[in-house]
């Protein structure tokens, strides 16, 4: 396949790449050492940024970082996503149910992505935030999506990806994690005790396209004191009706999703 990269394209995104890791700024010298650029091509790159509103400096610091038209050209993608807005008056109820945090995710190269978070005067705040990045395979809303995809992709997959261990509780067998599968698909849901981040766990369920395609998932997630294993199971049934009634919103009839794997 051809490569059709614009190499400077390709180092201005890298920069806005880095510039995220830094919310106080960066300076030149950080980004050139970082980036393996030559000092005044960084300065290029990010005043020619500057110009559209990607990359501001800070006139005290001379630090730079990211400017507010990515955070523009970000809203406008997330209003573009029909899930999204169809789904918020759910998850909204669903919340006020449970009391705790509700989250909605779309699967992403391998990792689950936050489009949506709603939160209720009683939760705690967790390190969650719309746009955040976790591991698939770690994570209720990750494994609710991977037991309905085909059974070529979700083995692809765990060799491109993995399953590392991010806490003791992690699964890492993948035969152990294919039979976890293999229950969330019996039951209708997927559970995390522990296994993202130590003190958090959430029950999430898939939530399914007008083709019968899993899309994404909606979870329930919280401290274990209050959200044990069994608490988990009796929110369940709530966090699979959302899953349905949005499921419903994007024209999926309950009967034709695939149960593969």
């Amino acid at each position: 396949m051809e490569d059709y990269t614009v190499k400077s394209v390709d180092k201005a995104l890298s920069l806005l790449e880095m510039m995220s890791e830094y919310p106080q700024g960066a300076a030149i010298t950080e980004l050139a050492s970082r980036s393996g650029m030559y000092k005044s091509t960084v300065h290029r790159l990010l005043g020619t940024m500057m110009k559209r509103g990607f990359v501001e400096q800070d006139t005290q610091t001379g630090r730079y970082k990211l400017g507010y038209s990515l955070l523009d050209l970000g809203m406008r993608l997330l209003s573009s996503i029909d899930l999204r807005s169809e789904a918020l008056p759910h998850l909204q109820e669903l919340a006020r149910q449970a009391q705790e945090v509700v989250h909605l995710a779309l699967l992403d190269q391998g990792e689950v992505v936050y489009i949506e978070k709603v939160e209720t005067p009683h939760t705690i705040r967790m390190h969650s935030r719309v746009g955040k990045r976790v591991p698939v395979h770690a994570t209720g809303l990750g494994k609710a999506i991977l037991a309905f995809l085909p059974a070529g992709e979700l083995r692809a997959l765990i060799r491109r990806y993995g399953l590392p261990k991010l806490t003791e509780y992690t699964v890492t067998d993948e035969a152990e994690f294919l039979a976890s599968l293999e229950t969330t698909r019996r039951l209708g849901y997927a559970m995390d005790v522990e296994e993202h981040e130590l003190g958090i766990c959430c029950v999430a369920a898939p939530i399914f396209d007008n083709t019968g395609q899993v899309v994404a998932a909606c979870s329930v997630s919280g401290p274990r004191q209050r959200l044990d294993p069994a608490r988990l199971v009796e929110l369940a049934p709530l966090v699979m009706d959302t899953g349905r009634r949005i499921s419903q919103r994007l024209g999926h009839h309950q009967d034709n999703h695939p149960r593969s794997v």
